[in-house]
């Protein structure tokens, strides 16, 4: 089984301005995504629960409003620019009336995890931007139809 890069792509009825802002303002990516989200000078904050899964990211490319890309899943959780981590892309393209968004997350074998945490690790992610990705795609598309 090939563990190295998810893939998802989407029609989102929302242009792309939209969905720029959905995929990279804190304040909308708590609606689709984490419970809480914060961004600070490149440098965020990911929050599930009562703060139960922490997660720090950064963002490498903010290029609006075609190309948001950021480094998440650090050891520990904390921002390390020194360390392995995982790199999320949201490529957004125009598409009729609305925006074609493209996922990748890739960097799964350069984690250094042993086969089975890397299996379990890709298979998790997998499993959670097939849950994630529509409610980015629901949630643009009632914000751009309000």
């Amino acid at each position: 089984m090939e563990l190295g890069t998810i893939e998802r792509e989407i029609h989102v009825d929302a242009s792309p301005e939209v969905v720029f802002d959905v995929v990279s303002r804190p304040e909308h990516i708590s609606e689709w995504w984490s419970d809480e989200a914060t961004l600070d000078d490149g440098i965020g904050e990911l929050v599930w629960g009562e703060r139960v899964d922490v997660q720090q990211f950064s963002v490498v490319t903010a290029e609006p409003p075609r190309l948001f890309a950021f480094r998440w899943a650090y050891p520990d959780g904390k921002f390390d620019a020194e360390a392995a981590a995982l790199l999320v892309t949201f490529e957004l393209t125009p598409s009729g009336t609305g925006t074609k968004l493209r996922m990748t997350e890739s960097g799964f074998r350069e984690m250094g995890w042993e086969a089975a945490k890397l299996e379990e690790m890709y298979n998790d992610h997998v499993t959670g931007w097939d849950h994630f990705v529509p409610r980015l795609g629901e949630y643009a598309g009632r914000l751009a139809s309000s």
